[in-house]
Order: C-alpha cells, then structure tokens, then sequence
C-alpha cells in the first residue's frame, strides 16, 4: 500500500452482509499507519430522535451523519493515516455529502462498492443477527440500491462468493492502479 499522503480517503460500501467492514479491516490492518471508520458507529452513537437511515424522512440525519464522518476522516488523513471509511454509502443518499465534505478538507476520495449475489448476502447478514440489517426486505432493497450505479459503475468490484482476503487482494489492486477515484 502506498503512503497515506499519496492514498485517498477511500469508501468502502456494498449491501448488508457483503463483507464491507471484514474486507476494510483487513487493509487497514495490512497498512502500515491506517484506520478503518465505520459509519454505523456514528448512527449508532445517536441516542435518540433516530430514523433508520433508509427511510425517507432520514435525510438530514444522513446528511449530517455523512459530515462528522468526512470531519474524522479528514482529522486522521491530515495526521497521515491510510483511512478508511466503510458503510452503506448509497448515491443519491449518502455519498454525495460525504464525498463533498472530504473534498472540501482536501482530499482525493476513491470509492469501491462490493457485490456479491443477493443469496450470499442474506445468509451473512442473517447469521450476524444484527436487527434490523437481517431482515431479508431490508437487505433486499438495500443490494437493489446498488445494482444500477450509472457512471459509478466502474467502482463496483463484483465479489461472487468471494471471502475478505481475495475481496482486500482486488480492492487494494484497484485502489493502487487509481480506478476507483472519484
């Protein structure tokens, strides 16, 4: 992996059991100074007035959610950390602030979204038991959500049944040759 000052904040998404947070944790551990954020701390973190981030009326919480991760992510990067933001960054959604907000700190930003089939996603997120992203018409509609990514289409790294390793192996490759820039 090449320095911190010469990587960009990298987003690492895809649908619930996908392999998201494995697959970041295992480059930020194969770095020699990195972090590895994920965003659903920072919705975990509020304690009330929550909205599901899928539901309509949870816009502005994303948005705002979607910011004090661009701040974190930013104050790491600045200290020269590989850093790594992982979570359902959905476009149109979420990504647009976030990538926004890292811009505007400074930093290139690279985003990779993770495939696999539906299938293999339901049963890992099922076996997880995290409510409500084990319920198969959460994780249904939010793998649709990533299916037709238009001009992002060229982020997208399609897993099959793939595990974390060979999912890190072809997200570093991509990352190194620069296609996942955004």
């Amino acid at each position: 992996m090449r320095s911190a000052s010469h990587t960009p904040a990298l987003i690492v998404t895809g649908p619930p059991g996908v392999g998201k947070t494995t697959t970041a944790g295992i480059l930020a551990a194969r770095s020699t100074r990195a972090v590895h954020l994920e965003s659903d701390f920072f919705f975990r973190s509020i304690r009330s007035g929550y909205v599901e981030p899928w539901e309509p009326d949870s816009h502005d919480q994303n948005e705002i959610v979607m910011r004090i991760v661009a701040r974190a992510a930013a104050g790491y990067a600045a200290a020269g950390y590989f850093t790594i933001i992982d979570g359902i960054v959905i476009p149109g959604w979420f990504l647009e602030p976030l990538r926004d907000a890292l811009h505007e700190a400074g930093l290139r930003v690279a985003y990779a979204v993770l495939r696999a089939p539906l299938s293999v996603c339901t049963a890992r997120a099922h076996a997880r038991g995290r409510e409500p992203l084990d319920d198969p018409k959460v994780i249904e509609r939010l793998w649709h959500d990533f299916e037709d990514l238009g001009d992002l289409e060229r982020n997208a790294l399609d897993l099959g049944d793939s595990g974390p390793e060979e999912a890190a192996d072809a997200l570093a490759r991509r990352l190194a040759d620069g296609l996942l820039t955004i």
